[in-house]
């Protein structure tokens, strides 16, 4: 089935907002073995949108849009695939009552725009929004589906997960099965060479890509059932993981931090950061981890020398040594270590541009009984915090 991606709305054309709708349906439908073949974007003009589906009506089997559902005169999504058919909209009784019901429950009066979410052409058939007041359309004739979703995302994700992907894989004859393992310690180019007789499969197929945690590779087999799907994806599994398997951190929905964290919960360990470059992305990554209060101590921010200082760094340290330094990220990882009673202190600690060093310099320290350590790398926050957790979980292997 070739499906097409109408999203709508002007202020995607002006930059105004990112279109992550059509992201998240293009992840969604190789899992029901639909092949995804157009996105494309459309302001609120009704011409243009009606030229949009009229095309894509031409070339696709499957056409899903987000957004224009609203009851304002800029939402015209029902209003072109009206004309595109030639029918008229008709207010639907069962719908006006649901649709007053809504506003009286939120104690508001509804005003009289808003009918318009009350109506269908006599091709369509309503979904039901649970999460909005606009309620979707599904139009299927002459061989051709259109599946009219809202443009909030907590209403299509809804809509999507309950109403219509269920209905869809009802027609799908096939399935993708996709598994990602992520990787830590090679370049992209050295995982394409390890795996290079798996790039080149028909089926499953895999791709290699560089995130900012690391490099990832996707396995996807494509079958009939579930059962060969799976059968298949094991298959290729056992073939990455015999190259890449000490590589290997994680799979699929895997984040360093959980994997971190249930390496300490393992070991008994417990954690504690104090943070100068990094901001506190590493304690919020950390925070954000369910019943973490078993091996999460908690995280300190130390922007400043005075506030190193006011945490346990020594300020003889300080001093000889520089603020950014290894030695200081050593002392801050000790400090914290021993403030939060931890068992494992990390820090980060960044640098000004000086002649001395190089622009955007950071050291990482760990500390734990054992003594500590530091190692530079570039100063950007978000490969900051990556590095430090791929350091964290080097030390915890080596503890086994």
């Amino acid at each position: 089935m070739k499906a097409e991606i109408i999203s709508i709305g002007t202020e995607l054309l002006l930059g105004e907002i990112t279109d992550t709708n059509a992201s998240y349906l293009a992840s969604q439908l190789p899992l029901l073995g639909i092949d995804l073949y157009w996105i494309s974007q459309v302001g609120d003009n009704q011409a243009r949108l009606v030229e949009t589906l009229k095309r894509a009506w031409q070339r696709s089997e499957l056409i899903l849009t987000t957004g224009g559902l609203g009851p304002t005169a800029d939402d015209i999504t029902r209003e072109s695939i009206a004309e595109m058919f030639g029918e008229e909209m008709e207010v639907v009784p069962s719908l006006e009552q649901a649709l007053r019901q809504r506003f009286g429950q939120m104690a508001i009066n509804m005003p009289l725009s808003n009918l318009k979410q009350a109506t269908v052409i006599p091709s369509a058939e309503p979904i039901p929004n649970e999460m909005g007041t606009a309620p979707g359309w599904w139009v299927e004739r002459d061989g051709h589906i259109i599946v009219a979703m809202p443009g909030p995302p907590r209403e299509l994700y809804n809509i999507w997960a309950k109403r219509v992907r269920p209905r869809l894989a009802e027609t799908s004859d096939s399935i993708l099965l996709p598994r990602t393992f992520k990787t830590v310690g090679l370049s992209e180019a050295a995982v394409a060479e390890m795996v290079a007789p798996l790039l080149s499969l028909a089926n499953p197929t895999l791709g290699v890509y560089a995130k900012p945690d690391g490099i990832y590779l996707r396995l996807a087999a494509k079958a009939k059932s579930r059962e060969q799907a799976e059968k298949m994806v094991a298959e290729g599994e056992v073939s990455i993981r015999a190259v890449l398997n000490d590589y290997i951190w994680g799979i699929d929905d895997d984040s360093m931090e959980s994997v971190v964290g249930n390496m300490l919960e393992e070991r008994g360990l417990t954690l504690a950061f104090m943070e100068d470059s990094s901001g506190g992305l590493l304690a919020a990554a950390f925070s954000d981890i369910a019943e973490n209060s078993s091996f999460f101590k908690g995280g300190l921010i130390a922007c400043t020398e005075d506030a190193k200082v006011a945490l346990g760094v020594g300020e003889e340290v300080i001093s000889k040594y520089g603020a950014v330094s290894p030695e200081v990220a050593q002392a801050m990882a000790e400090a914290v270590r021993v403030l939060l009673k931890a068992d494992i202190g990390v820090s980060t600690t960044g640098v000004e541009v000086t002649e001395e060093r190089p622009m955007g310099t950071t050291y990482i320290g760990i500390a734990d009984s054992n003594g500590s350590r530091a190692v530079g790398r570039p100063r950007r926050k978000q490969y900051v915090t990556s590095t430090t957790l791929f350091e964290l979980r080097r030390l915890l292997l080596s503890l086994d």
